[in-house]
């Protein structure tokens, strides 16, 4: 069984900014990918990990989690599939590398672009045509969760890292 973690803050306030676009994913997928457990932390995005080392308790079981999050260093539309990287100062894979001890899980980055200002942009709502780009690449990131748990990640990475 994979674990999906799809990184975000929690409340109203924050459902639909650039910065939930993991947590997103996972409403997205849910129901539609088999073999997978969600889970959506009530934690604010830095402190993560801690919610994440509850159900995931050893390195073995850290080999099926699946982390989903926002990634300013890719266009938007866009996703890419890493294992055993570092967190590129990302606060909420840095919480999970913590809290783990290990950097052994995959990770599915979600490209929101990179404009302006980083905080603004990050914390800054999807505007329309924006979500309707969102659907695709959610529909990929899907469809790359499905591959990994049915054919394995090599073969997911060389289908969706193009």
């Amino acid at each position: 069984m994979y674990i999906i973690v799809g990184l975000g803050n929690p409340g109203v306030e924050y459902s639909r900014t650039r910065h939930n676009t993991g947590r997103m994913a996972t409403e997205f997928m849910s129901g539609k990918v088999s073999g997978i457990k969600i889970i959506t932390p009530d934690t604010f995005m830095n402190k993560t990990g801690v919610a994440v080392v509850k159900v995931v308790k050893s390195k073995k079981a850290a080999e099926n989690l699946i982390v989903l999050y926002d990634d300013l260093d890719l266009p938007l539309g866009t996703l890419k599939i890493s294992y055993n990287r570092s967190s590129g100062g990302h606060k909420g894979l840095e919480s999970i590398i913590k809290a783990l001890k290990t950097r052994e899980f995959i990770r599915i980055r979600i490209g929101i672009g990179k404009k302006g200002d980083v905080e603004k942009h990050i914390l800054g709502e999807f505007k329309k045509p924006e979500l309707e780009t969102l659907k695709k690449v959610f529909k990929c990131t899907s469809e790359a969760v499905q591959m990994i748990v049915e054919d394995g990640l090599e073969r997911a990475m060389n289908k969706f890292n193009q």
